[in-house]
């Protein structure tokens, strides 16, 4: 298992300062190039344990979900809120400056370093919740649950989904954000926004993403 120094050694090395499009102001540790830290982490990944690093691009959803809040931060301001499958943990960085909060959940530790380490860089105090949130049972535990980017693979989808319309039927307002990946839901959903985000022909096949921004229903 990796150790928290190996970790942030890891991190830093293969990431550099840099701002999202569609929220510049916030500041995060992403990858410069996608091919040498794909190929960086599989390296790591025979000697350390590391997994694929998600954490190191602001996907869409993610992005859509942070300009969101920062132009509307009576959304959440005052309240308890978790980014599930945080990944660099932008939506909980934008949730933390709009007031909240905020907690930043992943399966992958060294994502949950580099939450820490973007949360640091923008002056925010980010809760970090390890584990498989999906295992566990529907409680009201958060007022507001932030998916962005969830619907990329069907065994991910489909259990995403359901515990988030377990957490919606608890009381908590879930807010999903897909870029028109091929595993959304076609029912239970309500539009609430859609953004434009400029993407990278590098991860995407496109060079911008129409994103919206659903509210789950139970």
């Amino acid at each position: 298992m990796i150790d928290d120094a190996s970790s942030d050694a890891f991190i830093l090395a293969n990431t550099a300062i840099a701002s999202p499009p569609l929220v510049p102001e916030i500041r995060l540790r992403l990858a410069t190039a996608v091919v040498p830290m794909w190929q960086a982490t599989e390296h790591a990944l025979q000697e350390i344990g590391v997994e694929p690093p998600y954490w190191a691009f602001c996907w869409p959803g993610s992005q859509a979900l942070a300009r969101l809040l920062l132009d509307n931060s009576e959304w959440v301001r005052g309240r308890k809120v978790l980014d599930l499958a945080a990944g660099c943990g932008v939506a909980a960085i934008a949730a933390a400056r709009s007031g909240a909060d905020a907690t930043a959940d992943d399966i992958d530790a060294l994502a949950l370093r580099a939450i820490a380490m973007n949360a640091a860089l923008n002056d925010v105090a980010v809760g970090l919740r390890a584990g498989d949130i999906l295992d566990g049972t529907p409680r009201a535990a958060w007022q507001v649950i932030l998916a962005g980017d969830v619907c990329y693979q069907r065994p991910m989808a489909e259990r995403c989904i359901g515990w988030l319309r377990s957490q919606a039927a608890t009381g908590s307002e879930v807010l999903l954000a897909d870029p028109g990946r091929a595993y959304l839901p076609c029912s239970g959903l309500t539009r609430v926004m859609q953004y434009k985000v400029p993407t990278s022909r590098d991860l995407e096949d496109r060079d911008i993403r129409e994103c919206t921004i659903w509210r789950v229903l139970p």
